[in-house]
């Protein structure tokens, strides 16, 4: 359950808290030193509930911090990071629906670092067997329709090799290119399923594709490209698990900026 469902929930139990102490105050606290030690105990419960269903609103549809757990975005940003991400920049998250957005302010553009709900295929068998759920932040390389591909390291986009200032080689070698699928249509299919996912590194990370990215979906890669585990392992980033995009490093103070 995401944290910010947990703290709704937490609210409106303090909130039912607060009501249920109204009703007993009423009816059962008749003294001066009762209604003190009421009061103190009745002030703590109702800041809570409105702290914790405010504050659940807001990581909603607005705002919301991020912890950099690995090194997969070095050296753009590095483990134990604090980043703060817009969720409304892309749209407003439809409570209750799968992963639906109304109002966006804008689209997103090749070049984004993006915060996205972790998709099946990039969890363990244990994760997806007990429904865990988890954040990723990767960079934007390419929209639907783009044809994307992985040449000794380079990357292309529509046949053009893209300059990735931000982009981190760490491992000098170059795996070859294995060829596993008959046909480019099946390699597709077997990408979009996310069952790269399943396969050594050196099948996929240095020469991966070509592949067009579906209707509905992104290629996301991490900046630290030998050592990030992303879409050409586990498939397209389908709309629906987006969630916002990162906009400021807050910690630790020397690494304070805007991420671009």
């Amino acid at each position: 359950m995401e944290m910010e469902i947990k703290l709704f929930i937490a609210g409106c139990i303090f909130l039912v808290l607060a009501i249920i102490m109204q009703i007993v105050k009423k009816k059962f606290i008749k003294t001066q030193k009762a209604n003190k030690v009421f009061a103190d105990v009745y002030s703590w419960v109702d800041t809570l509930w409105t702290a914790l269903i405010i504050a659940s609103v807001i990581m909603y549809f607005i705002i919301q911090a991020f912890k950099i757990p690995t090194g997969s975005m070095e050296k753009t940003l590095l483990i134990g990071d604090h980043l703060f991400a817009a969720k409304c920049v892309y749209g407003f998250r439809v409570p209750f629906t799968d992963g639906k957005r109304i109002l966006s302010i804008k689209k997103v553009k090749k070049g984004d670092v993006v915060i996205f709900r972790c998709p099946p295929p990039a969890l363990s068998p244990i994760e997806r067997a007990e429904n865990i759920k988890k954040d990723y932040i990767k960079r934007c390389i390419a929209l639907e329709g783009d044809k994307v591909e992985i040449k000794d390291k380079v990357l292309y986009v529509n046949d053009v090799a893209m300059q990735e200032d931000y982009v981190n080689y760490e491992d000098p070698e170059i795996y070859k290119n294995f060829n596993l699928y008959e046909s480019m249509d099946e390699y597709q299919k077997a990408w979009e399923r996310g069952e790269f996912a399943t396969l050594p590194v050196a099948f996929v990370r240095d020469n991966f594709g070509p592949v067009t990215v579906p209707k509905g979906h992104y290629m996301v890669l991490g900046d630290n490209r030998d050592y990030s585990f992303d879409a050409r392992f586990w498939g397209p980033l389908p709309d629906k698990y987006l969630k916002g995009q990162a906009l400021v490093n807050y910690w630790p103070i020397k690494r304070i900026k805007i991420i671009k």
